[in-house]
């Protein structure tokens, strides 16, 4: 790798040192020109990582419960009892008897019957009439006339008319260039050796346990340095640059346009209206009403009723009554019960316990590394003998 950078620097000195222009070479016959063009290869290389997988493992234990069994028992329980003893006895008992004793009365319900006696006469009513007197006048009435009257009169009429107007306006222009921009890439770790790593946590591939790692020197992948790589960017130059530009601006015009006018003028008029008037003229008149009179009669009616009336009457009696006396007795039994006892008891048994191990996984992957290829390609053949001699395919002239 070390001689193959060395030949690529003494063919680009020679070069610029010759003609005074990179990337251009002569052959050495007849003056050849050649070009220079780099080509970017990407090479796919495998590389190993290890991922944490977890697992779940189950362990036995054994655990000690405490279970209740239930038993039955007998027992004897005791308890009172109140028994009634009834005794009976007779007594004496006095109690008054109302007994009905039946009358007849001769009992007066005369009433009084009154009757209507209707009696007709006549008599003079003296009433007031209102009579009707028709009559017709004549008066006077004024009334207003509208009058038209015509005039011509100048109208000032608006409209907007759209008239162009142009004007300038600053934009920016970009009148930038393409430059060469050099970044630098980052290669891949291309060797092992000594390395010295600080203090951190560290996974145990065989336990998959986290352990703390000491610091100290430890064999590591060497990083090489970053590479150059040329790229094209490009670069920016904003000018500003003055454009006419030309829009549709309303614009108001007046005109003046005679217009006729009607306007109404009031005039006072006077007319006779024939009015024809209502007059009432009361008069007095006499008329012979019938009036019927209503008298009442009142008639006595004899009216006797025999009625049976019931009278009570009070009288002591005395009878013999039988009394029931109850009296309680209590009594001690005694019957057998069964209860059911609880008893706790020890029970073993063996249950399994989860436990979730990591251990490590080894992956394999494939990542791309660029590598840049330079080919040196002839321009145009001097002669005829360059042109039947020139390769048709580039030639490798470097590569990094």
């Amino acid at each position: 790798m070390k001689s193959l950078w060395t030949q690529v620097a003494a063919l680009c000195a020679a070069v610029s040192s010759t003609f005074g222009a990179p990337g251009v070479a002569w052959s050495q016959c007849c003056g050849q020109e050649y070009r220079i063009e780099c080509q970017t290869v990407y090479e796919e290389r495998e590389a190993t990582a290890y991922k944490l997988v977890t697992e779940t493992v189950y362990d036995e234990r054994t655990v000690t419960e405490r279970v209740p069994v239930w038993e039955t028992e007998t027992r004897e329980r005791r308890y009172k009892v109140s028994r009634p003893v009834r005794e009976t006895s007779t007594r004496e008992e006095r109690f008054t008897v109302q007994r009905p004793v039946w009358e007849t009365q001769v009992r007066d319900q005369s009433y009084n019957v009154v009757r209507n006696v209707y009696e007709t006469s006549t008599r003079q009513e003296r009433y007031t009439v209102q009579r009707p007197v028709w009559e017709t006048a004549e008066r006077e009435e004024c009334y207003t006339v509208m009058r038209p009257v015509t005039e011509t009169v100048e109208q000032e009429r608006r409209y907007t008319v759209m008239r162009p107007v142009t004007r300038y306006v600053t934009r920016m222009v970009d009148q930038g260039c393409w430059a060469d921009q050099v970044s630098y890439v980052q290669p891949p770790p291309a060797q092992r050796g000594l390395m010295r790593v600080q203090a951190g946590p560290v996974v145990d591939p065989v336990s998959g346990l986290v352990q703390v790692q000491r610091p100290g020197l430890v064999w590591a992948n060497v990083q090489a340095p970053p590479q150059p790589v040329v790229t094209k960017v490009w670069k920016p130059n904003l000018v500003p640059q003055q454009y006419p530009v030309t829009e549709m601006c309303p614009q108001e015009v007046v005109q003046k346009v005679p217009v006729q006018v009607c306007r109404y003028e009031p005039q006072q008029m006077v007319r006779k209206v024939p009015v024809r008037t209502c007059r009432m003229i009361t008069e007095e008149r006499v008329r012979d009403v019938p009036v019927t009179t209503c008298r009442k009669v009142v008639e006595r009616v004899e009216n006797k009723v025999p009625v049976r009336v019931c009278r009570m009457v009070t009288e002591e009696h005395v009878r013999q009554v039988p009394v029931v006396t109850c009296k309680w007795i209590t009594e001690e039994k005694s019957e057998p019960v069964e209860v059911r006892v609880c008893k706790i008891v020890e029970k073993q048994s063996t249950v399994q316990v989860p436990r979730t191990v990591c251990r490590k996984v080894p992956v394999k992957y494939t990542y791309r590394v660029p590598r840049t290829i330079m080919y040196r390609i002839p321009i145009e053949p001097a002669c005829d003998t360059c042109a039947a001699v020139a390769e048709p395919e580039p030639e490798l002239v470097a590569a990094k």
